[in-house]
């Protein structure tokens, strides 16, 4: 068992390496088809070296889902692209429906992603060991610059709302917080009813003194609404 009261060391990488090949979680045995469940790209893969687009094809993208919207934003004084994607069918396409959302700076990073869709209402949640187990999992495949110094801080439910034709449903997802003790930034994974990842957020710059993020919110549609970022 992780201490999370401690940074992961390099032996804490090595076991992460080990359960990303050979531990089976719920996430494979229930994961649904065409689905990216746990983020199946191998550590070694670099974001450089994959691109946006490579890095769009191994995240959990439902199949159903089609890109809506491509942008250039600015995140932490840095450029980045947005890419979002909506259902098919375009149900609940409006700000604050159902999307994909991905975040990617002009480094190659994944600094996050969103997956609001209403499959994930309801249903049990992991508990707190399978919650950070898959998050090890899913850092290990696209984060693994961050393992050696995180510490996590909190592991908890998480609630967001999405806002659906007959009014507004509430998903709840199991949330692994951390600290990067490296740099002072945070990074959050948030698993969900089905055992994916449903948001993942790295390098987040915290302003203590003012007990809010400073770091913008691209993938939060609230946060969109509220500053008038539609893309």
């Amino acid at each position: 068992m992780w201490n999370s009261e401690k940074p992961l060391t390099c032996a804490g990488v090595s076991v992460l390496a080990l359960l990303a090949v050979g531990v089976v979680t719920r996430a494979a045995a229930e994961g649904s088809a065409g689905t990216v469940i746990d983020g199946s790209a191998t550590a070694s893969t670099t974001p450089e070296s994959v691109g946006t687009s490579g890095i769009l094809a191994s995240l959990p993208i439902p199949p159903n889902y089609v890109q809506a919207r491509d942008a250039e934003v600015v995140v932490d004084g840095s450029s980045a692209q947005l890419v979002r994607f909506v259902r098919a069918d375009g149900r609940n396409a409006g700000l604050g429906g159902e999307h994909f959302s991905a975040l990617v700076d002009s480094s190659g990073t994944l600094r996050g992603f969103t997956r609001m869709d209403l499959a994930l209402h309801g249903g049990p949640l992991p508990d707190e060991q399978e919650a950070r187990t898959i998050a090890m999992r899913f850092l290990s495949a696209h984060a693994p610059d961050l393992l050696p110094n995180l510490q996590i801080s909190f592991i908890a439910p998480h609630h967001e709302p999405i806002v659906a034709e007959n009014g507004t449903v509430t998903v709840t997802g199991m949330k692994v917080k951390m600290r990067n003790v490296a740099d002072g930034r945070w990074a959050w994974v948030i698993v969900g009813s089905d055992l994916g990842v449903m948001v993942f957020e790295r390098d987040i710059v915290w302003a203590n003194l003012e007990g809010r993020r400073t770091t913008e919110l691209w993938l939060h549609d609230r946060w969109l609404a509220q500053n008038g970022n539609w893309l």
